[in-house]
């Protein structure tokens, strides 16, 4: 989708230790994201860049993967080379099966 310079992995491919970082709108993290997943929405990367770590794996999660290869995309431009875009999102990690917790009391699900 983004060509050779973004990163890709599938939801098998993401190992125990990866920073998995949900660049998702609060309503769709809310509704269902990866256990230990890391909540930061797509629009205030920019400001809080410093909390994306620069060493470990870390795989960026939207709903599809458009989101979240731009984020790849940016952090990459801006010296990050251990970012990684999870391939079809979170639709294909519940469609994988992975494991997903909600914060709503509801059962989890991609919004």
């Amino acid at each position: 989708m983004f060509g050779p310079q973004v990163p890709t992995v599938t939801p098998e491919q993401v190992g125990t230790d990866a920073y998995l970082l949900d660049v998702r709108e609060p309503d769709e993290w809310t509704g269902g994201h990866a256990p230990g997943a890391h909540h930061l929405p797509m629009m205030e990367v920019p400001a809080r860049m410093a909390e994306v770590p620069s060493d470990g794996e870390v795989v960026v999660i939207c709903r599809a993967g458009g989101r979240s290869g731009q984020v790849v995309a940016y952090l990459m431009n801006q010296g990050w080379d251990n970012v990684r875009n999870l391939d079809g999102g979170m639709q294909s990690w519940a469609a994988r099966g992975r494991d997903m917790v909600s914060e709503d009391g509801q059962p989890a699900r991609v919004l």
